[in-house]
């Protein structure tokens, strides 16, 4: 018995081991084709041996539970996970707030993060992004620490997913893969939804594989189907990628059709002439505690990433009491995925359109400056460069000094602010009424009493300069967009 059982296990495990090496190889030539569009041969900077062939591990990056049971723990039904990153180009300690960035963004998804590991190259490893050497200690820590989920710190062709997967025998997620997640945690809108739906097709579609007999639809050849069925059918891949297309055109349908509602609305500020401001920044850096102060206005406020994914758009007033509107928009990230940018293009618009940007970085953080370029490349990408910007500098109550001060300095419109105090708010709402732009007319009007409204219309879409009630009606002096001029011509009093 035991003679006639072992060649099929042996037969059955060189089966497993030839279709894993398969898989793997399969993919290799169509990640030279992926790497064309991403900069793989980019040659870094050149390090020294024992440099170059050390995993550092990242201190301070886990946030594993204690003291808690074992039927609390599944409870909780957290994804336990390894954090792995390539250090290419600069410090040390860039690298680490690359790291720390990303175990914040697994904690937003959800995750448990156990371990961080930092391998320094001068470019990513084709197969298996950090080498195959490397790829083995990983492994080690994985079991060491219990994970069961491997996150990268950079976007993974399909290929060093698959090879990875095969040494480290647990699941692999990359970057773009865990803000994507975040996305379909966070989206409220219908809107909000489609996009996010949209980009995550997008991801997937290149990274869909089929493997074998088993997923093939096709008939003919060799394969015993008889005559009349040979032929070119259609493999379950092909069928798959056919229905994600189909679904990603009626998504882009769908988003082009709320859009257009939206573009109604804006066309109606523009039309009464209300200014717009757009809070744009890092995700995280308060940009929903500013909108808050500055209005009231009572916006979802939460200490996680991304909390904020659907344009929030409010009332607001300037000191000199001008009516203006306030957009809150997504928060931006470094590596920001290229599909939702695309996706949230229509969202970002807010930022496009708008009259004036409040650039809002969180002074805290230990890398300003990277936030801050972060966001601009966002910025550039939706063609808002022409817009002008204040640079809100928030959390100042809990910022250092010194880079407070190197911000200050070398931003020219910037402002210390903190949102949870009130530090700042003032100067910045008296910035903000000096860069809106001003209607262009001035006018002086002696409105009769029976049309009331037209001095509304002054005081919402104009600038009052003064208002004197007469007997004869209310005389305004004011300065009002040309529309509302030849409505107010009229009442203009007659030269003397």
């Amino acid at each position: 018995m035991t003679s006639s059982s072992s060649p099929s296990q042996a037969e059955q495990s060189f089966a497993e081991t030839r279709d894993r090496s398969l898989r793997a190889d399969a993919l290799m030539e169509e990640d030279v084709a992926w790497s064309h569009g991403h900069d793989t041969d980019r040659d870094g900077e050149q390090y020294d041996r024992s440099d170059r062939a050390a995993l550092r591990r990242v201190a301070g990056l886990s946030t594993e539970l204690e003291d808690v049971t074992e039927v609390e723990y599944r409870q909780l039904r957290l994804e336990r996970v390894v954090l792995v990153g390539v250090w290419t180009t600069g410090t040390a300690q860039e690298a680490e707030n690359s790291l720390a960035e990303l175990a914040a963004l697994a904690e937003t998804a959800g995750a448990l993060v156990l371990d961080g590991v930092i391998q320094r190259r001068d470019k990513p490893d084709p197969a298996t992004y950090i080498g195959s050497g490397k790829a083995q200690e990983l492994r080690d820590i994985v079991l060491e620490s219990g994970a069961d989920t491997v996150v990268c710190d950079g976007e993974l062709s399909p290929g060093q997913l698959i090879h990875l997967e095969d040494v480290v025998k647990v699941k692999v997620v990359d970057r773009t893969a865990l803000i994507l997640d975040i996305f379909a945690q966070h989206a409220k809108s219908r809107e909000g939804k489609a996009q996010v739906a949209l980009a995550q097709m997008q991801y997937m579609l290149p990274r869909l594989r089929g493997w074998g007999q088993s997923l093939s639809r096709q008939m003919g050849g060799g394969g015993g189907g008889g005559m009349a069925t040979r032929g070119p059918g259609e493999t379950k891949i092909e069928t798959d990628r056919r229905r994600i297309r189909e679904k990603m055109a009626k998504m882009r349908r769908e988003i082009a059709e709320m859009k257009t509602g939206r573009e109604i609305k804006r066309q109606e500020r523009r039309r009464n002439r209300v200014p717009s401001v757009a809070i744009a920044g890092y995700t995280n850096a308060g940009k929903s505690s500013l909108l808050n102060r500055l209005t009231g206005a009572g916006v979802l406020v939460e200490n996680a990433l991304f909390a904020t994914l659907d344009p929030t758009v409010r009332r607001a007033e300037t000191p000199s009491g001008r009516l203006y509107t306030l957009a809150d928009t997504v928060g931006f990230v470094r590596h920001l995925p290229h599909h939702l940018v695309e996706a949230f293009r229509s969202t970002m618009e807010e930022v496009g359109d708008s009259d004036l940007i409040l650039h809002v970085v969180d002074g805290s953080h230990p890398a300003p400056e990277e936030q801050l370029a972060a966001v601009r490349e966002v910025i550039r990408e939706v063609g808002a460069v022409d817009v002008p910007e204040i640079v809100v500098v928030n959390k100042a109550d809990a910022a250092d000094p010194l880079v407070l001060q190197r911000l200050l300095r070398i931003e020219r419109r910037a402002l210390a602010v903190s949102a949870r105090t009130g530090a700042g708010i003032p100067e910045l709402l008296a910035m903000i009424d000096a860069l809106l732009p001003r209607p262009e007319v001035a006018v002086e009007a002696l409105v009769p009493y029976t049309h009331g409204g037209l001095v509304s219309r002054v005081h919402g879409e104009g600038e009052v300069i003064s208002e004197e009630h007469t007997t004869e009606g209310t005389l305004l002096k004011a300065r009002v967009h040309e529309e509302l001029a030849s409505a107010l011509a009229p009442y203009v009093p007659a030269a003397r």
